[in-house]
């Protein structure tokens, strides 16, 4: 899960044809829970054209008929004694002590605890049908923070390549094409759990109803959270899947989200209570604002 890895042979990179700047050789998911990651140079988007045609909304997939914390807003003082925090004006996080995860392109930021491992503002995770040899991606996140990269480490196929598999990951998308909020948040979030946990299978996945959502920052969207259950478990590291999306309009006026997508059903699963705090940190993105 998280591999660091270049675009499919023949196809551009899932984020806006990005190709990586120092590719590794291609490696194809050795499970329905891995999640490939591609770290993206944007020094190539002129020479590669900014269109992504790989079936997606932009940094997401379309999925529509496919099926591959912080409570409060805080003062983050700097060294200097100078209120840093997103509150404050500053680039800093909501909460102390977490770190600030930032998604300029789409004019996202959030917050994640320090434990999560944050990756480069050009990272782009994404799944695809495991049966598709162009990867196209069903849907993909820029940016993301994650949780436990080696929760689970397999070699289901005993081919002596051993696979980590994360715990969990949050991060954004655009949502080009959606008419609505509500439709971005269930078209995602379906897709993250078919993709990195139930494929083949199109069944036992439980889909909440889009539910009104006003971020501490006062951004409002529609928050969808869909969960699998019953899919047979395959290799050492399957389980269940969740994932929570939450889509509004960016400063732009363009549909983008953010979602959380992890394990479900396991002794250490993050809790709706941490899902939440997490979310309810999402802000527009200002200039100014950073990785802290």
């Amino acid at each position: 899960m998280w591999q660091g890895q270049q675009s499919p042979p023949g196809q551009p990179n899932p984020q806006d044809t990005y190709v990586s700047s120092t590719p590794e050789a291609p490696r194809r998911p050795r499970n329905r829970t891995a999640i490939t990651a591609v770290a993206a140079s944007a020094a190539v988007v002129v020479a590669c054209g900014v269109t992504g045609f790989l079936v997606l909304r932009d940094d997401g997939g379309n999925g529509k008929d496919r099926a591959d914390a912080k409570s409060s807003a805080s003062a983050s003082a700097s060294p200097d004694g100078t209120d840093r925090s997103a509150a404050g004006g500053g680039s800093g996080p909501l909460v102390p002590g977490w770190n600030t995860v930032v998604n300029a392109k789409r004019g996202i930021t959030f917050d994640v605890p320090a434990s999560w491992t944050r990756q480069s503002a050009s990272w782009v995770s994404y799944v695809a049908k495991d049966d598709d040899p162009e990867e196209k991606p069903l849907v993909a996140m820029m940016a993301p923070a994650v949780l436990k990269e080696k929760w689970c480490t397999s070699d289901d196929n005993k081919n002596g390549d051993a696979e980590n598999t994360a715990l969990a990951s949050t991060g954004t998308t655009g949502e080009k094409g959606s008419k609505s909020a509500a439709e971005a948040a269930a078209d995602t979030a379906k897709n993250w759990v078919y993709g990195a946990y139930t494929q083949p299978e199109t069944s036992g996945l439980t889909i909440s109803e889009p539910e009104s959502y006003r971020t501490k920052a006062g951004v409002e969207g529609s928050l969808v959270t869909v969960t699998s259950s019953g899919t047979p478990k395959k290799g050492k590291c399957d389980s269940a899947g969740k994932a929570v999306t939450f889509a509004f309009k960016n400063a732009a006026g363009d549909f983008v989200s953010w979602t959380y997508v992890g394990a479900h059903g396991v002794p250490d699963e993050v809790s709706d209570t941490t899902i939440r705090q997490i979310l309810g940190t999402v802000r527009l993105f200002e200039e100014g604002d950073g990785q802290s």
